[in-house]
């Protein structure tokens, strides 16, 4: 094994870490990115349920075998052994541990990385505050117990800020006590919480953004008792280069409208074209995340605020949301998926009512069409429901793709000038330049395509012959 050179990976060195949300998207990248990178580390556990009939341990092996894997894989095939899957879920009082797990980390551990959350927009009040709110808490009162602990990374998201219109790097007050939050909402009948719900979010969008900024004030709470970090990042898109260029394996966000339009399904959206969009590639975030705990770890005097980082490219590369619909669409046409329903030809609109009108003759008649010809030749009809979900999901979006988001990122980019130039090479924060735009693009377009809809490259060259059909 090549000496490793970076002060950050040997930070790493015999180090045990922790991790929530280690099977999500980002959580994937960052135990690989560990595991290779700081190849000194000497165990990675993560918190795993038994999921569709499968142990921890079977959902560490098919996690292991999945491509973001396979540069690890290759160059140090036993790293396997390091990944300690430990059975527990956020929503359960003390995470579900049992009492020999407990001891196990409360002896080994010196860093954690809390990622575990539900993504889920449209989630219902008492299990988003249950898992974003109160699984953070579970995990803070664990930590509390560690000897020897360095560094809680708390992943939250730029996209807590509803009321704010310059998000700057540092954790705002929120009327509510985190805690009496996560008490009502423990004991309330969920119906009553449903019925309270949009005068208690007020005025965030949904009950995501409101759980995760209640997380936020957690741990704020917590810096006199803990070594603390937040990491903001904004909408993660598909890996610059790591693990592999254009990974990604979730279809929330927008990798779910690109294949919507990319397929013909979705062929209007409400979105102000001229709005800056505000992204982060996953591999970026995951690097920050590695590094904010390293020198959370290092610093010996103890901040004054919990140090914030909005993880976010608009300072850098300022690119609107037609500007990338437009850059967007061609790169489709050149790398169509397969099964596609019609020509994709859609557009983002500013009014609301003209989207409404191109969703009636674009979106809904097309689909009463696919489902009267399903019904009359005796299969199953399915273009209505996926129509359903699709509106639904866009009716989520609208708030953030009407609204133009402004976030400081000085902290974030600033991260590089704590780098030595080797740490720079292995652990890239905020090269947003690395490769033209359209290369990154279409990389993350064939990403899409091999990891999330499992569509074998090989089928390009039929895939343009229908879209010319």
């Amino acid at each position: 094994m090549a000496e490793v050179k970076s002060p950050i990976a040997k930070w790493y060195n015999d180090r045990c870490v922790f991790i929530t949300g280690a099977s999500g998207f980002m959580g994937k990248v960052l135990v690989e990115k560990l595991l290779y990178s700081c190849s000194g580390i000497k165990t990675v556990y993560i918190l795993l349920r038994n999921k569709r009939g499968m142990t921890p341990e079977q959902r560490v092996e098919v996690m292991w075998n999945l491509p973001c894997f396979a540069r690890l894989r290759e160059s140090q095939p036993e790293a396997i052994k390091k990944i300690v899957p430990l059975n527990g879920d956020l929503a359960t009082d003390g995470l579900g541990l049992t009492t020999k797990d407990v001891d196990t980390l409360v002896n080994d551990v010196s860093v954690v990385f809390h990622l575990g959350a539900t993504l889920k927009l449209e989630a219902n009040l008492k299990d988003a505050i249950d898992l974003n709110t109160a699984g953070t808490a579970r995990v803070i009162d664990l930590c509390k117990k560690f000897k020897n602990f360095k560094a809680f990374i708390h992943f939250s998201t730029a996209f807590c800020s509803a009321d704010v219109d310059v998000f700057e790097e540092r954790v705002y007050d929120i009327k509510e006590k985190p805690r009496d939050v996560i008490n009502v909402a423990k004991w309330l009948d969920k119906e009553a919480l449903r019925i309270a719900t949009p005068s208690v979010i007020a005025p965030h969008p949904n009950t995501y953004t409101y759980s995760k900024r209640l997380a936020e004030s957690l741990v704020a709470e917590e810096l006199d008792n803990l070594p603390v970090a937040i990491v903001r990042p904004s909408i993660v898109i598909p890996a610059v280069d790591e693990p592999v260029p254009g990974w990604v394996d979730s279809l929330n966000g927008p990798v779910g409208l690109l294949v919507g339009a990319g397929k013909g399904v979705i062929r209007s959206m409400h979105c102000k074209g001229e709005n800056l969009g505000q992204f982060i590639p996953v591999d970026f975030a995951i690097n920050t995340g590695i590094v904010v705990a390293q020198l959370v770890g290092t610093t010996k005097t103890k901040p004054k605020e919990v140090p914030v980082y909005n993880l976010t490219q608009h300072e850098v590369i300022p690119i609107t949301y037609k500007e990338i619909l437009d850059m967007g669409r061609s790169i489709c046409y050149e790398y169509p998926f397969e099964m596609m329903v019609w020509y994709p030809d859609g557009d983002i609109r500013s009014s609301k009512l003209l989207h409404n009108i191109f969703s009636i003759f674009y979106h809904w008649l097309p689909a009463l069409l696919i489902d009267f010809i399903m019904f009359i030749s005796g299969q199953k009809r399915f273009m209505i429901r996926i129509q359903k979900k699709i509106y639904d999901g866009l009716e989520l979006l609208e708030f953030f793709a009407t609204r133009n988001w402004i976030f400081k990122s000085e902290k974030y980019l600033g991260l590089n000038k704590y780098l030595t130039e080797e740490d720079k090479k292995v652990f890239v924060l905020s090269d947003f330049y690395k490769y033209p735009l359209e290369k990154y693009l279409i990389n993350g377009l064939l990403g899409t395509r091999q990891y999330c809809l499992k569509e074998d490259l090989s089928s390009l060259p039929s895939c343009r012959q229908k879209q010319k059909v």
